[in-house]
């Protein structure tokens, strides 16, 4: 079991995910006041459009900073300078005095939590023991659930506020101290990642880092854990590239498999549905109040089920399995929410319109549930310590791009083919759950060094001193066995 200190540590980290799920949440409630409305002077839609399109710029440009200087930085002192450029950001949207020092607050906050939330499941996924990596990297994914949740619920309670700049000036502000606490806590208590401080040569840091973190193994199992950490990770080092091109020579289908498992997650139309279902349900003649609450509503379906799976699903279930449930979930659910409203968007039947307001909550809990977590912690665990900021990075960055696209395609895809833009969604969903059936072999209970085994890397055998090939080929299922066989011996 994982020591309180690494949970602890993994909810601490959670803040710079939470940030990510907050800031992108309170925008579609600021943008819907009118009282931000007529202090910004009525913006066109265009500009009104630049508040969701520019953050998302931010975000993927964030992302591609973390590829290019983490790995020199570290993970504590890049998070740090994130923390620094978030809370920045977060005061000049807060106290903006036209829309374009509002757009610049949110490019900077975007830059800042595209950055956070490509590094925190690297780092979670870094310090987490093998047997517990789904739950503690999972908490990262919890984070952006639960800032999703928290914007819904203000945005809702503000809304009963008197009309003025209170209104959209306060949920913004609340973003402010965490930016600050995060910072504190990563300069005080919270340890860099072992496996980043063998990679620099610091072996003596590295061993008193491991040992703080996994504090519940004996003296002997956590020599025994360090030793197999520290072979491995010079094994690869003493063959590591540095260029892209023979990265994706070398570890193609590695990199390939993270990239993908992030640009899926756009394709599903997650945000897509998160930002435009205040249009939605407006179009089911809701009232505004009404619309509001049931943001609200989806935030904590967001939230719940996030939390449930990762805590009970994730290490006990897999990753691979979950992926493949929650995209065949994805798929029927908005085949579903297409066909309701397209037969109740613009009648007055209040059971048909509930049941299509569900085709939207059935989404939020299978989304959730099922690929929120589970994409952001496999991305980063099936990468080798060299690659992991660089790929991420890629990755992310390809997630909030295609974002860019979808999201900024929504508003004119509704008002012309309407619901059939899920339809859209469906095809890449589809698309998608045949790669990740062909392809994305199980990493539950493996340390991050013996995944390399499920893509055919080779893996050192610590007793022996000699490096083994694992057939380059195998299998999903028979990986599969191999991992679940784990929870009747100790899998270091």
């Amino acid at each position: 079991m994982g020591s309180a200190y690494t949970f602890g540590i993994a909810f601490f980290a959670a803040i710079g995910t939470f940030l990510f799920g907050f800031d992108t949440g309170i925008a579609t409630t600021t943008i819907a006041h009118q009282s931000w409305v007529d202090y910004m002077k009525h913006p066109s839609a265009g500009l009104t459009g630049a508040v969701v399109a520019v953050y998302i710029a931010g975000e993927a440009v964030g992302a591609l900073t973390q590829t290019a200087v983490a790995d020199r930085m570290g993970r504590i002192r890049f998070m740090q300078m994130m923390c620094v450029v978030v809370t920045i950001g977060t005061a000049v949207q807060t106290g903006a005095v036209n829309i374009g020092m509002f757009l610049a607050g949110r490019v900077l906050a975007g830059f800042a939590v595209g950055g956070m939330v490509s590094t925190v499941p690297i780092y979670l996924s870094e310090i987490s023991p093998p047997q517990q990596r789904g739950m503690i990297g999972g908490i990262s994914g919890c984070g952006i659930s639960f800032g999703t949740m928290m914007s819904n619920w203000v945005g809702y309670g503000c809304s009963f506020m008197a009309y003025g700049q209170r209104q959209w000036r306060l949920p913004l502000g609340l973003q402010i101290p965490w930016g600050v606490l995060m910072f504190v806590g990563l300069a005080t208590f919270m340890p860099n990642s072992p496996r980043q401080l063998i990679r620099q040569g610091r072996t003596d840091d590295a061993r008193r880092e491991f040992n703080k973190i996994r504090r519940e193994l004996t003296p002997n199992e956590a020599e025994e854990e360090f030793h197999s950490i520290m072979t491995q990770i010079r094994f690869e080092m003493e063959r590591e590239v540095t260029s892209y091109k023979e990265i994706f020579r070398l570890f193609r289908r590695r990199a390939l498999v993270s990239i993908a498992v992030q640009t899926m997650t756009s394709l599903t139309g997650v945000n897509v549905i998160q930002y435009y279902q205040t249009i939605l349900y407006k179009g089911l003649g809701m009232s505004p109040s009404t619309i509001l609450a049931l943001a609200g509503v989806y935030g904590t379906v967001t939230f719940v089920s996030n939390s449930i799976t990762t805590r009970y699903l994730t290490d006990q279930w897999g990753r691979r399995k979950m992926i493949l449930t929650g995209l065949s979930g994805v798929i029927l659910v908005e085949i579903y929410a297409a066909v309701m409203q397209r037969e109740f968007q613009n009648t007055n039947n209040k059971v048909g319109k509930g049941f299509t307001i569900l085709g939207i909550y059935l989404f939020a809990l299978i989304y959730y549930g099922m690929l929120n977590s589970t994409t952001w912690l496999y991305g980063a665990e099936v990468l080798p310590i060299a690659l992991r900021s660089k790929i991420m990075g890629i990755a992310s960055a390809s997630h909030f791009i295609v974002n860019v696209a979808v999201t900024e395609a929504g508003p004119t895809a509704f008002s012309t083919i309407k619901e059939n833009y899920y339809y859209v969604f469906v095809c890449c969903t589809t698309f998608f759950l045949v790669i990740a059936y062909l392809f994305f072999p199980e990493t539950r209970q493996q340390s991050l060094e013996e995944i390399a085994a499920a893509f055919g890397d080779e893996v050192v055998d610590v007793d022996g001193g000699k490096a083994t090939h694992s057939l380059p080929h195998a299998k999903a299922d028979d990986i599969e066995r191999d991992a679940i066989s784990t929870d009747h011996r100790e899998t270091r």
